[in-house]
């Protein structure tokens, strides 16, 4: 009969010692992607970039086309290869720029953050965005790659417009003789 007390309290204790020691553990929370977004999504297209000065280091703008935006929808962030980046509006398309944390040239997919929430494949994204005060995500499984480019002056500011609407071309001109 000692023995049966003995073995029960074992058992009592190891039971509440491993419930207060599960309910003390961080908990990761299970992000669910929305399947129907309130908007409609054009294919998102990305570009590599580098700077051409000093540990001007490189990065990814990402170009998405989004149209028949609901009323009440705020564009809040972007999540792609282990990066993240603000979404800004730029006429009818958002687009971001994700700067590696490297300083280096390096087009190496960037290591991942402790508190990244995502597990993403190398061509696959996350938007979030607002609804009715809720933050909600959608993941893009497909984006295209357009040639990379670079940057003369330093990384790229998705906050000015450049100064020049042309467009670098490796195309030469013809000359007329």
């Amino acid at each position: 009969m000692e023995k049966l007390k003995k073995a029960t309290f074992a058992i009592v204790f190891v039971i509440t010692l491993s419930l207060a020691f599960q309910c003390a553990s961080p908990k990761v929370a299970a992000i669910k992607f929305e399947e129907q977004t309130p908007f409609i999504l054009e294919p998102v297209v990305f570009q590599e970039w580098y700077a051409g000065i000093k540990v001007g280091g490189t990065g990814i703008n990402v170009f998405i086309p989004i149209s028949d935006v609901n009323k009440g929808i705020v564009f809040d962030e972007i999540y792609f290869r282990n990066l993240k980046g603000k979404l800004i509006k730029d006429e009818d398309d958002y687009k971001a720029v994700l700067k590696h944390p490297s300083r280096h040239y390096t087009f190496k997919i960037a290591d991942k953050p402790a508190d990244y929430p995502f597990d993403l494949d190398g061509n696959e994204c996350v938007i979030s965005y607002i609804e009715n005060g809720k933050t909600k995500y959608h993941k893009i499984k497909t984006l295209n790659e357009v040639a990379g480019t670079y940057y003369e002056n330093g990384p790229p500011s998705i906050y000015t417009k450049s100064s020049s609407d042309s467009m670098a071309s490796l195309d030469e001109e013809e000359e007329d003789n």
